[in-house]
């Protein structure tokens, strides 16, 4: 049996790192993504919500039963041992989850897996040791600043907070080993990029 490449996808906000995962999972490879499991994991019912209502109250619950986001995205920007508390419960439950969905891929017989994690390169050598390359997403603050703007209801001061709280462009330039420019192009022009990187692979 081929043996699967484990790519790790990661850029900051805006990048365009999520139409770069569509094309990929166009071009069928399994995609797993951190973000979108992390709002299962803390919706109502979600597998993250006893452990979130046990340490931090009912009022980071909405009346729903899901995690109130808001409240919870307000409370860790101004206290990082709060973000420190919420990383403890969420991360571990990603890492399962993820783990679920690629043994359940790999049962497939997919040969190119995707890991399309927003904090890889702040996590370090916890998620780095679990892939084989790392590609990064890449285009400059002032274009992620438009972009956020143009598709969100977010003020410039919250991007510019979310932008300030990641890490910066050079370090994750100096993590990744392929590196796909999202930057004064057209779509076909990035999807473009996607394939000549799927060649690379062979795929």
């Amino acid at each position: 049996m081929k043996k699967s490449l484990r790519l790790g996808l990661t850029g900051g906000i805006g990048s365009g790192k999520s139409t770069v995962a569509q094309f990929l999972s166009e071009s069928g490879a399994a995609i797993f993504d951190a973000d979108a499991i992390s709002r299962t994991l803390t919706q109502p019912g979600g597998r993250a919500m006893p452990a979130l209502l046990a340490e931090f109250g009912e009022n980071m619950v909405n009346s729903d039963g899901a995690m109130n986001r808001d409240a919870m995205r307000a409370l860790v920007f101004s206290d990082p041992l709060s973000k420190q508390r919420l990383e403890a419960i969420i991360h571990p439950l990603i890492g399962q989850v993820m783990q679920e969905q690629t043994q359940a891929a790999l049962e497939e017989g997919k040969t190119l897996l995707v890991y399309d994690v927003p904090l890889l390169v702040e996590a370090g050598a916890r998620w780095r040791k679990q892939l084989d390359l790392v590609c990064v997403i890449d285009c400059s603050p002032e274009t992620q600043m438009s972009r956020v703007l143009a598709r969100s209801a977010m003020s410039q001061s919250e991007v510019e907070r979310i932008i300030y709280h990641q890490v910066s462009r050079s370090q994750r330039l100096a993590c990744a080993d392929l590196v796909i420019t999202n930057e004064g192009i057209t779509l076909a022009q990035l999807k473009q990029q996607v394939n000549d990187m799927l060649a690379s692979f062979g795929l």
